[in-house]
């Protein structure tokens, strides 16, 4: 019996992932969209223009197909009412990025050019518990790499990738530590500061985050440093269908995935 069911997970998991990637666009880019040509043409560019382009390639599916095979995290705990729930969802397994699969970059964006590409194939940004959840899934974890001239430049970006990518060295599986993830969180829109951008995470390898949950950016504000993290909105509950949207808006759940007392579905504007 425990090896069919590890069979139907096994594939279940499989359809679940191919569901995801299918939510993409085609690829109606030509051989031409590869890594290296976007930061060729965004190294000098503003924040909106590098946006627009890194728009202009995911609307044409320029996108390397691996990222699109999302990974599963699975979670066990009590909810705030004592019962056990089993959640799963599924994360892409590395940060936002462009090209080819054999020629890829990732991409910091603004959470609002993000938002309008979750909002296009039914994904949301991470919660600052997710985040950490993310971590402690992940089969690649590695030290983050500070880099401290010309933060937000392209060029510095494209570096970062490379450093990154020296030491991956070829692994395989979910991604962590390497970036700080841009969430979502009740506390963005505060005072009169409704044009923030939630950061959090960046783990070393004793698991601990060099940035706690940080608010002090304006939201078109993009460093080297920032990571978007796709999250399915579509998961599972003990075995049946739920959204990641119904347990942060459900009183008894939310906690499964958030560290805030009040937890809600918060969006960034476009």
């Amino acid at each position: 019996m425990g090896k069919w069911l590890l069979i139907a997970s096994i594939l279940f998991c499989s359809c679940v992932r191919h569901q995801i990637a299918g939510r993409f666009p085609n690829n109606t880019a030509d051989e031409t969209y590869t890594g290296t040509r976007f930061f060729e043409l965004a190294k000098s560019v503003s924040w909106k223009q590098r946006d627009s382009l890194a728009l202009d390639w995911f609307s044409r599916g320029a996108i390397p197909g691996f990222w699109k095979q999302f990974s599963s995290v699975t979670i066990s705990r009590k909810d705030s009412l004592g019962k056990k729930q089993r959640l799963q969802y599924w994360v892409s397994p590395d940060y936002f990025a462009v090209g080819t699969n054999n020629d890829w970059v990732r991409v910091p964006i603004t959470p609002m050019a993000a938002q309008q590409m979750m909002d296009d194939v039914q994904c949301v940004f991470p919660t600052r518990k997710m985040v950490d959840q993310v971590y402690d899934a992940a089969t690649v974890k590695l030290a983050p790499v500070p880099m401290y001239a010309f933060r937000d430049s392209g060029i510095t970006m494209y570096q970062h990738h490379l450093m990154i990518e020296g030491q991956r060295k070829g692994k395989k599986g979910l991604i962590a530590g390497i970036k700080k993830d841009v969430a979502i969180t009740y506390k963005v829109p505060y005072g009169a500061k409704t044009d923030r951008v939630a950061i959090y995470g960046w783990h070393q390898l004793n698991g601990k985050a060099i940035q706690p949950l940080h608010l002090g950016h304006v939201n078109w504000y993009v460093d080297y440093s920032h990571g978007i993290r796709f999250v399915s909105t579509t998961a599972k509950m003990n075995g049946k269908t739920i959204t990641i949207d119904k347990v942060l808006s459900d009183p008894s759940l939310q906690s499964l995935l958030c560290n805030e007392d009040t937890c809600g579905n918060y969006r960034y504007p476009q």
